[in-house]
């Protein structure tokens, strides 16, 4: 044998036992249980015991100053369906939904096309319609409902001097006018938040698409309506369920600026249940019935949707 050759001792493979892969597996499911119960514990806590006790209420005779006085399903849906004010609320929510929706996803999509290319004064638009996304929602109906009062509000006088109204403005007074200026609360509280979405599902489409496109000779209006469009579903998706969701659970800005009126016709499904639990009838039993109806009415739009968005991106 050569002199400069060493002879390696053999190495034996070591072989793991099943109790041994056994032992690894416990310990890796433990670590995800002590990863997860943080979050199980809140999810818990803060929504499966609270929905198990509006179930309850929801069947029972549930007074609010008197506490459960016994089983009484179904009266309680019987009694929410019938209420008079619940087909007019879910009517109003209906539209102010679409209206929202149509109008938030609209403003913020073209927000986004707009500031989505850096430049000068790009990073200047996008602060100024971001900021108010900043503000509470509460905080922005107090802000408005003061900004539309006829007594201490500036617009009306502005209105006045500049010869648009000859006298005070009711912004709030009929029921067209106090949807329209809730409307606007909402689309100046949220357009940038839903720019900042479609911004960044704009910026995750590959620029070598867009140029293919345009060497292919489409025009802006073909490329963004043929490319981009189709490549920014998934943003537009999740644009609509939170908007969708947000509209149908619509209840700080109505109860701030118009408290339903004039005369019920901008109530809301949860300010009606609100007032069925806290006001006049004080019945907390069918208030819980109304909610129930409100989850199961999410459940399916969130479902129908996430299937819609899930068809899409197959074809």
């Amino acid at each position: 044998m050569p002199a400069n050759l060493s002879v390696r001792p053999s190495v034996r493979p070591v072989r793991t036992t099943r109790p041994a892969l056994a032992a690894v597996a416990r310990r890796r499911a433990l670590h995800g249980w002590a990863y997860a119960a943080p979050t199980a514990v809140l999810v818990i806590g803060l929504f499966v015991i609270p929905v198990l006790l509006v179930g309850q209420m929801s069947l029972s005779d549930w007074p609010l100053l008197s506490g459960n006085q016994g089983v009484n399903a179904p009266q309680n849906y019987l009694d929410a369906v019938g209420h008079r004010y619940f087909w007019d609320s879910v009517v109003f929510t209906v539209k102010y939904t679409v209206i929202a929706t149509v109008l938030l996803i609209g403003l913020g999509l073209g927000f986004a096309l707009l500031v989505q290319e850096s430049s000068r004064w790009t990073a200047v638009l996008r602060t100024s319609i971001l900021v108010p996304s900043a503000l509470g929602l509460a905080s922005a109906s107090l802000l408005f409902y003061a900004l539309y009062s006829p007594q201490v509000g500036p617009l009306s006088p502005v209105l006045q001097t500049l010869g648009l109204a000859d006298g005070p403005v009711t912004f709030l007074g009929t029921p067209d006018s106090a949807l329209w200026s809730t409307v606007f609360l909402v689309v100046w509280r949220f357009a940038g938040f839903y720019m900042l979405l479609l911004m960044v599902g704009l910026q995750g489409i590959p620029h070598e698409v867009l140029e293919a496109a345009r060497m292919d000779g489409a025009n802006r209006w073909q490329t963004f309506v043929s490319v981009t469009l189709p490549l920014l579903r998934p943003s537009l998706a999740l644009c609509t369920v939170l908007c969708v969701t947000g509209s149908l659970l619509a209840f700080d800005q109505f109860y701030i600026l118009t408290k339903g009126g004039p005369d019920n016709s901008t109530l809301t499904v949860v300010q009606l249940i609100y007032n069925v639990a806290f006001q006049g009838q004080n019945d907390l039993g069918v208030a819980a019935a109304l909610s129930i109806v409100v989850l199961v009415v999410l459940v399916v739009v969130n479902v129908a949707q996430l299937r819609a968005m899930r068809t899409g991106r197959e074809d």
